[in-house]
């Protein structure tokens, strides 16, 4: 499980897993991880979403910045020995250990004009055969395969199939969401966007919530400007 160890100003440290998805950091006291008496963060200061074996660093638009590695960040996708800097805290990022294969595939970007705009980035986790689970009666459970059409732009009626068990889509500075493969379906969860990420991609005309939404076949995602329709191929 991956954790951030927190160190304040002081010198004093904590461990905080990261069994959450979505994990708000800042000065207030209803943040998941609260900077109490950092008058150098902001109220809400940052978010860290975890799907997954992979988690995303969002600053908040806070006042004074994010730094990852002593450089200021808007969004970042974390590695293992990160270091954070909020205010008077650092925040060391510690990721499970991946293989190489897994790290070979999150370098894979998705270039503009090979998908579309709505596909300029993609990251894999684990392979789908990791995504399977068994029945309560120990019996193998073969994942469905879903894919995704998109309807609208200069790349409608390309697919893109969801073969892995994560897929970011979007783009970076705009709008960015992720699509991951479970047992159960498919499930998208909104990662981060312009302005602190407040828009959420759509589907079916709403908004997502800031929990992941299970995506049901014919679903129609809307996300940074392209239209896309979900569909389950087997």
């Amino acid at each position: 499980m991956s954790k951030l160890i927190i160190t304040d100003a002081d010198g004093k440290k904590r461990d905080f897993p990261l069994t959450k998805e979505r994990v708000t950091i800042g000065r207030h006291n209803d943040n998941d991880i609260p900077l109490l008496n950092d008058k150098a963060s902001s109220g809400h200061h940052a978010v860290v979403i975890t799907i997954l074996q992979d988690s995303f660093l969002e600053d908040l638009d806070s006042t004074n910045g994010t730094l990852v590695n002593g450089k200021q960040v808007a969004k970042h996708p974390l590695s293992n020995g990160d270091v954070i800097a909020i205010g008077r805290h650092t925040l060391k990022f510690e990721g499970e250990a991946k293989g190489e294969e897994d790290e070979f595939e999150k370098t894979m970007i998705i270039k503009p004009g090979q998908m579309g705009a709505a596909f300029n980035a993609a990251a894999a986790a684990p392979t789908a055969a990791a995504a399977a689970s068994a029945t309560p009666g120990g019996a193998p459970v073969a994942p469905v395969l879903g894919k995704l059409k998109v309807n609208s732009g200069p790349s409608a009626g390309k697919e893109l199939e969801l073969t892995k068990a994560l897929t970011t889509l979007g783009r970076p500075g705009v709008q960015v969401a992720a699509i991951t493969r479970r047992a159960d379906g498919y499930y998208i969860v909104h990662v981060g966007g312009a302005g602190g990420g407040a828009k959420r991609p759509v589907v079916n005309g709403a908004e997502i919530d800031v929990q992941a939404r299970k995506l049901n076949t014919n679903d129609v995602i809307e996300l940074a400007g392209t239209q896309m329709t979900f569909l389950i191929v087997g």
